[in-house]
């Protein structure tokens, strides 16, 4: 039996990107349902093989780059860590059979 997932990536773009990219989706897959999405799917898949050629690197200081990420939750450390470590199990009981 043949299962296929599929996921969804939300993303904000610009209003001007959005038209462009609705304009040229429709006018290279047509202008029926599912057109986006080849599109979307196309972009991507080069995107990651453009990537993938290349020496990924972070650059920058990745503490500043967590406190970033971080800066707007209302909890402690501590806080954080204890829903971290209850989130962490249980998506590790979710792969135990049972």
């Amino acid at each position: 039996m043949l299962y296929v997932l599929e996921s969804m990536i939300r993303a904000n773009i610009s209003k001007e990107l959005e038209r462009r990219f609705r304009e040229l989706a429709m006018r290279r897959f047509g202008y029926t349902k599912g057109s986006l999405q080849k599109a979307v799917e196309e972009a991507i898949a080069r995107w990651v093989s453009w990537v993938e050629g290349e020496e990924l690197r972070f650059e920058g200081d990745p503490v500043e780059a967590i406190d970033g990420i971080l800066a707007d939750l209302e909890i402690d450390s501590v806080e954080l860590q204890h829903k971290l470590k209850k989130i962490w199990i249980s998506k590790v009981l979710e792969d135990v059979s049972g």
